[in-house]
This record gives structure tokens, C-alpha cells and sequence, in this order.
């Protein structure tokens, strides 16, 4: 079992690894192993909470397809062990984001005091304004 919150888990049997070649720099080292991994979960499928679901499916995110799956690559590093830890990582925190309510914004007043700056600030901008027209005036 893996442990997303202190409530909710998951089992590693929903889980679907795949060793794949990784690109990009390593010499004949990336040619001829297999140290990326792709991890697939799928979403629907899962055991986590029907809010979860419905959070991640409506997230705007690369890494969930349109078929509900998540998918994430992982290949920072030379060790197939290493990029595995990262691509589970890289899930508990995306799962972690969907159960994450921001607080609801409360519209407040502005003070008296802010009020009055804003105010000055206004007859101290069409002061200067007028006084730009009259000198155009006589030019």
C-alpha cells in the first residue's frame, strides 16, 4: 500500500510500470538500458475517493490523458531505481494537489484612509493635467 494521506492509500497492484530507453545525453550507456519509467494509473480504475476522482479528471494537467489515465516519465537519472522513486513521487504529490481546497476569499472594504490617498492622488493627477492644458494654450 502506498500512502497518499494520512487517509486515503492506494495499492501498488494498480500501479502499471514500464522500463523504457531514455533520451537524450549518455552515450552508448542510454542505447543499450532501459533506466526511464513511465508509470500508468489509471483513474477511474483506482480506489481513491470519488472527489479525488472527480478533482483529478478535471484537472488541467500534461500528464492526464483524456481517458483518465495518468501518465508520468521519468528519466533524470541513470538508476532505473532512482527513476522510479522520482515517478511515484511525482503521483503522490499530483493526487495531493486534487484534495487541496484554497480558502474561500472574503471581499473586504477598502479603509477610510485608503479612500481619502486615492482621492488625493486623483485631484493632484487633474491638477497637473489642467495645468498642462492652460500652458498648451498660450503656446
Amino acid at each position: 500500500m502506498i500512502n497518499i494521506t494520512a487517509g486515503i492509500s492506494i495499492d501498488e497492484a494498480e500501479l502499471d510500470w514500464q522500463a523504457i530507453r531514455a533520451s537524450g545525453p549518455g552515450g552508448q550507456h542510454v542505447n543499450k538500458t532501459s533506466t526511464a519509467i513511465q508509470l500508468i494509473f489509471d483513474i477511474r480504475q483506482s480506489s481513491l475517493p470519488e472527489a479525488y476522482k472527480s478533482a483529478l479528471l478535471q484537472k488541467a494537467d500534461h500528464r492526464i490523458t483524456a481517458s483518465g489515465k495518468i501518465v508520468i516519465k521519468s528519466q533524470q537519472s541513470r538508476s532505473q531505481e532512482m527513476n522510479r522513486e522520482a515517478a511515484l513521487m511525482q503521483l503522490i504529490e499530483l493526487i495531493k494537489s486534487a484534495g487541496f481546497k484554497p480558502k474561500k476569499r472574503h471581499a473586504t472594504k477598502p479603509t477610510y484612509g485608503s479612500q481619502q490617498r486615492r482621492l488625493e492622488g486623483k485631484k493632484q493627477r487633474s491638477v497637473t493635467k489642467s495645468l498642462r492644458q492652460q500652458k498648451n494654450k498660450f503656446d
